[in-house]
């Protein structure tokens, strides 16, 4: 059972910043070529969860690590509060009518699980709309893994409440980081020992397809461990470029 209150958000001691972020553009340039080559395949699809609370970096995450991504070949959505629209049908159905085509990758920057988060924290859902929705939530991967041959990948972005008000802080004082500041995102912070409680529970119970953990204190760890662990992923594929189909002349 995990457990983040016993997870560091830090990197190891011996971690190097600078040989790190080398390794993460070395990274981002090898899932660049194999992004081409798995929209030329046609064969696989990548579905990217990125959890955290708020400031954890997950714009960030995305800006390091697909850096070198077609954006012909990926697609990004961030959750935000539902539509009217949206809130007239299931949880889910937001959520699957972005889930990647093959030889697509699609980017969740929030996703499925606010329904069973933010809404839970709030009492805005009873426990059992929330067992309910867990169910449906690991029905829901394991469809697109079985069905679409789409491989998720799932990243909690682990954050301290003392890194959280030192990156919230800075949305404030600094000019180029001012149009991220919400003030709601104070308000959040509040329930923040709630979140941790839904979060772990959700990690736990949403375990058929694993999460990862990514302590995102420094965020050239975080970009680091989420783009090894994307390319080790997509080379697990053995991608290859499909060959140039010839019609034998009669």
């Amino acid at each position: 059972m995990i457990q983040l209150s016993k997870i560091s958000t830090l990197p190891p001691d011996d971690a190097s910043k600078d040989d790190y972020k080398k390794l993460t553009k070395k990274y981002a340039d090898r899932i660049g070529e194999l992004h081409q080559m798995m929209n030329a395949d046609g064969k696989h699809s990548l579905l990217i969860v990125l959890q955290g609370m708020d400031s954890s970096g997950k714009d960030g995450a995305v800006r390091d690590v697909f850096r070198e991504c077609p954006a012909t070949t990926m697609k990004a959505h961030s959750f935000k509060k539902p539509t009217e629209e949206e809130f007239a049908h299931d949880f889910l159905w937001r959520c699957h009518k972005l889930a990647p085509a093959k030889g697509q990758t699609q980017i969740f920057i929030r996703s499925h699980y606010e329904d069973i988060l933010i809404q839970r924290v709030h009492g805005w859902i009873d426990e059992e709309r929330v067992d309910m929705r867990i169910d449906a939530i690991n029905s829901f991967e394991q469809l697109l893994e079985a069905d679409n041959n789409t491989t998720i990948l799932k990243f909690y972005l682990h954050l301290s409440y003392d890194q959280q008000k030192i990156e919230l802080q800075q949305r404030i004082d600094e000019r180029d980081k001012n149009f991220k500041h919400n003030d709601g995102d104070w308000e959040e912070r509040k329930h923040w020992d709630e979140y941790m409680k839904c979060y772990e529970d959700a990690i736990n119970r949403c375990n058929q397809v694993p999460w990862h953990i990514i302590p995102v204190d420094k965020r050239w760890y975080r970009s680091y461990l989420i783009a090894k662990t994307v390319l080790e992923a997509m080379e697990s594929w053995n991608l290859s470029w499909p060959e140039l189909e010839r019609n034998e002349e009669s």
